[in-house]
């Protein structure tokens, strides 16, 4: 049995089939849920096992039948109402002077169902909103909030290093980036400019070489330890990570030196 994970739009939950057709990676399927019928991206295979599974925290959903061209066309010819549906909520929402952004917009496989994903800095009441958009299309509207690294993730850029955004090409959890980690990599100094991705926040490749540094700094004494040196007594001011060495202040003399750290100090 394979279990496969698939997505029905790039922003929304990531979603799970079970099944013993092999079926290719970029594929798609015709899947359904409690919400109805819908066509889904096959993004992994076999990264999810039943222990996985076990745990609930993902979602199993029904494998109704691998899509056909037909299917893939009356997806395409659904999509080329994106544009419409878009402009007429943008619209609602200036009508109501709502403080949300429109990103994208979803129309079900069946037809049935009709979701847009924003973005807003806290919590809107579109209750009018929804009613305005109801009456329209006479289909289950559902708004949906998303985060910045969601819209730029639908959007794409490239990123600093020349190369596609991690989280349009690879990055699938875009988890919880820190400033912790900007401190524990000592590039905090570097300001928000530099350490920003292309949405505006802290960047996702900063949590890459978390372990790796929090490895290297074990061996390393807290800021503030008094240690013995060769050169005298003193007290630890500052690391160098990667070089695993620190800065010491000398108890005689109030120098500065740098001393590298290859087992626990003696203290």
């Amino acid at each position: 049995m394979n279990i496969y994970e698939v997505q029905t739009k790039p922003w929304d939950t990531i979603l799970c089939i079970e099944l013993e057709a092999d079926l290719a990676l970029g594929s798609y399927v015709c899947i359904e849920n409690e919400l109805g019928r819908d066509l889904a991206k096959i993004i992994t295979k076999n990264s999810v096992t039943k222990d996985n599974l076990a745990t609930g925290d993902h979602t199993v959903v029904k494998f109704v039948d691998s899509a056909s061209r037909e299917d893939i066309e009356h997806a395409l010819e659904l999509k080329k109402k994106n544009k419409k549906a878009l402009s007429d909520c943008k619209a609602f929402v200036k009508k109501h002077n709502l403080p949300m952004k429109l990103v994208d917009v979803h129309f079900s496989f069946d037809d049935k169902r009709l979701t847009y994903a924003f973005i807003s800095n806290g919590r809107v009441d579109f209750r009018h909103l929804l009613r305005d958009l109801v009456k329209m299309y006479k289909l289950n509207i559902r708004l949906q909030q998303i985060g910045i690294r969601d819209e730029i993730k639908i959007n794409g850029d490239l990123g600093c290093c020349g190369e596609a955004l991690c989280c349009q090409d690879f990055l699938r959890d875009l988890g919880n980036v820190s400033s912790d980690l900007a401190d524990l990599q000592q590039i905090s100094h570097r300001g928000s400019d530099r350490l920003s991705g292309v949405c505006g926040r802290l960047k996702c490749c900063l949590n890459y070489e978390k372990e790796c540094y929090q490895d290297c700094a074990k061996c390393l004494p807290a800021v503030g330890t008094k240690v013995r040196t060769d050169s005298g007594r003193g007290k630890v001011i500052g690391w160098h990570t990667l070089k695993k060495s620190v800065d010491v202040r000398l108890d005689e003399g109030d120098t500065i030196i740098e001393v590298p750290i290859k087992n626990d100090p003696k203290k």
